[in-house]
């Protein structure tokens, strides 16, 4: 109390109390952004993506479906013996796949991220079982380096993190050669910090 009494004593003293309470502001909003994520965590849980055109039987719940689905997207392909009468023909073609690693001390990873490819031509990176360190502005970049840490080498940026824990799906836009992709990498922009890499491998199919 003492301080802020003689802080507000005079009108120039009021004045500087005033501009450091506003340049306070932005400092803490800054400490905030920075500082929050690693102690909140944010969880996305998607759906394995269905293929256009798929159908669900009226004698089958959408829950019962989902379940189907799930359990064949654990296979490298998704055939038509997994699925019931009425539903999609096969839907997905695991291309490569590799798990998560934690990159030192502070900033750890775990869970898989696996490329596929849908029978209607579109491939996504899908992580699953996902728990990455948090941090601000945490993006997703498909590495064409096999050991996913030189960017030098290309890379296609996926767009930001949806959730550092979870099952998450991200598109890999058209025309990307998926041969020439060879890592997953947790990347946080405005610090440039790896966050957490996953090394992918071939699928046998």
């Amino acid at each position: 109390m003492a301080l802020f009494r003689w802080l507000t004593a005079t009108r120039t003293r009021k004045i500087l109390f005033g501009l450091a309470v506003v340049a306070a502001i932005p400092a803490i909003g800054f400490a905030w952004w920075l500082g929050s994520p690693l102690f909140i965590n944010k969880t996305v849980d998607e759906e394995f993506p269905r293929t256009v055109g798929a159908v669900i039987p009226d004698s089958m719940s959408r829950e019962e479906a989902e379940e189907v689905m799930e359990e064949a997207a654990g296979s490298n392909v998704v055939s038509s013996e997994e699925m019931t009468p009425g539903m999609a023909e096969p839907s997905a073609v695991k291309i490569k796949s590799g798990s998560f690693m934690d990159e030192d001390r502070l900033h750890r990873g775990s869970g898989t991220a696996t490329i596929y490819t849908l029978d209607d031509g579109k491939n996504f990176v899908r992580f699953e079982d996902l728990s990455v360190t948090n941090g601000p502005d945490l993006f997703v970049l498909l590495m064409e380096d096999p050991e996913g840490r030189d960017k030098s080498q290309g890379y296609i940026d996926l767009g930001r993190l949806k959730g550092n824990r979870g099952n998450q799906n991200y598109e890999i836009p058209e025309g990307v050669e998926l041969g020439d992709h060879n890592a997953v990498m947790i990347y946080c922009r405005a610090f440039a910090v790896i966050f957490s890499i996953a090394e992918l491998s071939e699928s046998a199919v």
